[in-house]
């Protein structure tokens, strides 16, 4: 089923798998002749996506990039950006971490905060004052229900959504009056090989391709919180007006995320 052809060149970072690369195949399939600029990790994985995404039709670019390199990003998007407007920015990449194995490192926090958090800003901020000057675009911003609370057996994972959530719902605010739209994505569990490291029962997952569905809904409907499924999401908001005592002892008893998480 095609969409309304709403988007002429969408970037997606973290497009080599996961709900990236279920976003490029779902976009791929359902705007024949979309551009997509896809930004990944890992070359072959990247560069299978791409050759299906073009398969289906779309202009495809690929990019290896380290998200954590502000200079180059903001280099290759500005690049990207002049040769033909981007209009829907999905700032996708991320990874995880727990305290399983031995607790949670210094350097695993901060390169959890390096890519899921900064990783974001170097992804939309080059666009952020074109969009402006354009008075139109879209950036999805992707956080996690982990950022409703903090988990504590995934420290700064779950700080670093949280960070994202209030950045992309402040934005939205503040970018609306340019005519730029604001969403932030907060996933559950989703069937991708971030979730596949964990080795415990993960409730209410459900598929990368059904997520990119329902992500491309919201997108297009506008939606400044796309929050899903809908009990895990009820369950994170309740955690996380409740107190904080009691938050604590309930999320304790949640199993550790793996500390080499990807």
């Amino acid at each position: 089923m095609q969409q309304s052809r709403k988007y002429s060149h969408i970037l997606i970072t973290g497009a080599s798998s996961g709900i990236g690369a279920a976003l490029a195949r779902h976009y791929a399939s359902s705007m024949p002749g979309i551009s997509l600029s896809l930004f990944g990790r890992n070359a072959a994985r990247l560069h299978a996506v791409a050759d299906e995404c073009g398969d289906k039709g779309a202009k495809v670019s690929e990019h290896i990039a380290d998200i954590t390199n502000q200079k180059e990003m903001h280099g290759r998007i500005t690049a990207l950006d002049e040769s033909m407007a981007v209009d829907l920015v999905i700032a996708n990449a991320g990874i995880s971490g727990g305290t399983g194995g031995g607790g949670e490192s210094v350097r695993q926090a901060r390169e959890i905060f390096d890519v899921n958090l900064y990783g974001v800003l170097n992804t939309i901020d080059p666009l952020i004052p074109r969009m402006t000057r354009r008075r139109s675009g879209h950036f999805a911003l992707m956080s996690s229900l982990a950022g409703f609370s903090g988990w504590p057996g995934a420290p700064a994972y779950s700080a670093s959504k949280a960070a994202v959530r209030f950045y992309g719902e402040a934005l939205h605010g503040s970018l609306a009056k340019y005519g730029i739209k604001v969403s932030v994505i907060c996933p559950g569990f989703i069937d991708t090989p971030m979730t596949a490291v964990n080795d415990y029962a993960m409730p209410f997952m459900i598929t990368a391709e059904k997520s990119a569905k329902i992500i491309a809904k919201g997108l297009e409907n506008n939606k400044s919180r796309i929050a899903f499924p809908f009990p895990t999401y009820f369950l994170a908001g309740f955690t996380g007006i409740i107190s904080h005592n009691i938050t604590t002892n309930i999320l304790r008893l949640l199993p550790e995320k793996p500390s080499g998480g990807t």
